[in-house]
This record gives C-alpha cells, structure tokens and sequence, in this order.
C-alpha cells in the first residue's frame, strides 16, 4: 500500500467522531513529513510538544485524512499492556450467574476487544464485540474498508507503568497476540496500522522503547491570532484582531510569569479557552475586549498563589 501525502499549510475540517468534537486541523511540512517516515519506516510516531500544541489530534487529523479508521486509547495510571488488547469482564459475568434463570456462559464471551485488536484485525475484533457490544467500537468512516488500514493512537503514554511501554511495542513487533479463553491469536492484517503515541513528559519513558520509535517535537504555532481566528470560525463564532492578538499578549505575559516562579506555564491550550470563552460570551470587540482581562485570569493564572 503506497504511503499517502497530507494537506500541508492549509485547513482540514475534523468532523466529530464519537467523543471527539468539532475541529479543524492544519498539518505543517515537518510534521506530515514525520508522519511519512514512521510509516515508511514501520515504526511508531512519538509525538511530544507542551499541552495544546494538537499532538492527540495530530492522530486525528491522519486518519481522516487518509480516509483510515482511527482507534484511540488514552493511558492512565491504572492501564496495563493486556488492556491495549483485550478486556475481559470478570463483574459481568459473576453478575450474569447469579441472575434469576441465568444459564453459564463460556469465559469467551465476556471477552471484548481493545484497541490493537480493532487495529490489527477489525473484522474479528467487531465479530467478538458483537457478542454483547461492550465498550464503543471505533466510529466508520465513509466507505471504509480493513484494506485501507487504521491510525491508532496510544494517547498520553507517559501516565502508563514503566512496562506498559516496552511490552506494547513487543506485541508491535511480534504482529500479534494470543487471546485468553478463546485458544488462538489475532493476527495483524496485510495493511499495517500507523500508530501514533503521545507524551506530555509527565515521566521519562524508557530508552529501549525510545529506540524503537520515530520522535517529532510539535511546536506553538508562530501565528497564534491567526489559529485563534479559525478555531473560532470553525465554532461559528468571531474573533477580533485586536481580541486574538491582546490574548497572545497576555499569554507570553503570563508564561514568562510563570518561568521565573518555575510554576505551571499555559500553554496552546489555555489560548484557545481564553479566545472561545470570550467571542462565546462577547458578539462585538468591544465586549470582547471587555471581559478579556478579566477571564484570561481564570484561564491562564492556574498557579497563582493564595491570598494570605
């Protein structure tokens, strides 16, 4: 399968796709090159960059672009490596025998798919969650076949423990797993997934698992107005100039703050709630302008310190 191209330096509207919700993307040349060479190079993408700089929906924007079935999954502090490819639901199947009239059921049945097994082969792991739709299957795009592939996206995996990282990339390379009570394997399909991993830094990921992956740094857009004012069409809603810029400002303002006090820095993230917040609450500029200072207080000051 020929390794597709991305849209560079021009706008992608993101439809919403399960909880996922409106957005719009726009690639930059580094970043669809990064995207290329993970492929090509058959290795996971490792994206880092501060919170806001649109690593999760990096992933997002892939798929959608590729026309690909996107399989998210989150890492908390309590997921393990099995949960990357199966689930199984002991509660359920206690709760299942001791209800009135209950007839056993074999343990396959309480067994639903995770993400690597929607990835690798979709129209088993879709047979197994038909059993009794447990969790949500990954949202179809239009026309989609298993021959077009899928982007997952292990979302957040520096919360994960110290071996999740290392034995999900070992079931990476072995292509595959072997399932509990069922007595066989799931077998990655001709087409393989691009997987694309995030990392807010929160804990130092292991070097073997570094080793094994291709790394790409997202960086702040250097024209935050101008992202500001197309999050805000994308919603329907205005964004002034002057407003867009004022909130750049107060944003540097508040991060430079934030450095010399080694406290937490806003980020992209906090840029975009400040600009939403107040084209949703203001129609004209000067309403707008109005009620900036104020919320870029509740938005931007997180680490401030109380009051004596």
């Amino acid at each position: 399968m020929p390794i597709p191209d991305y849209p560079i330096d021009r706008d992608l509207d993101l439809d919403p796709c399960g909880t996922w919700p409106l957005s719009v993307h726009r690639f930059d040349r580094d970043t669809a090159a990064a995207l290329r060479a993970a492929e090509a190079a058959g290795r996971p993408l490792l994206l880092r960059g501060v919170p806001g700089t649109g690593k999760s929906q990096t992933a997002r924007a892939a798929a959608a672009a590729t026309g690909r079935l996107f399989v998210p999954v989150v890492i908390d502090g309590r997921s393990e490596a099995a949960d990357l490819q199966w689930h199984y639901d002991a509660v359920g199947r206690l709760s299942d025998a001791h209800a009135p009239g209950a007839q056993a059921r074999d343990a396959a049945h309480y067994l639903s798919p995770g993400p690597l097994w929607w990835a690798f082969d979709w129209a088993g792991a879709h047979r197994q969650w038909d059993l009794r739709r447990q969790g949500e299957a990954p949202v179809l795009p239009p026309g989609w076949t298993p021959g077009l592939g899928a982007v997952l996206l292990i979302d957040e995996i520096d919360k994960a423990d110290p071996d999740l990282p290392n034995a999900f990339l070992e079931v990476l390379g072995n292509q595959g797993f072997s399932l509990p009570f069922l007595g066989q394997c799931v077998v990655r399909g001709p087409v393989a997934p691009l997987v694309v991993i995030t990392t807010n830094e929160e804990r130092e990921l292991p070097p073997a698992f570094l080793r094994r992956c291709l790394v790409h740094i997202l960086k702040a857009p250097a024209d935050l107005p101008d992202m500001g004012r197309r999050h805000l069409e994308r919603r329907g809603l205005t964004g002034y100039p002057r407003v867009l810029a004022e909130a750049a400002r107060l944003l540097d303002g508040d991060r430079a703050r934030a450095r010399e006090q080694k406290t937490y820095a806003p980020g992209l993230a906090e840029y975009l709630d400040l600009v939403i917040a107040v084209a949703t609450l203001g129609a004209s500029e000067d309403e707008q302008w109005a009620l900036l200072e104020q919320t870029a207080g509740f938005v931007l000051d997180k680490a401030a310190l109380l009051p004596d």
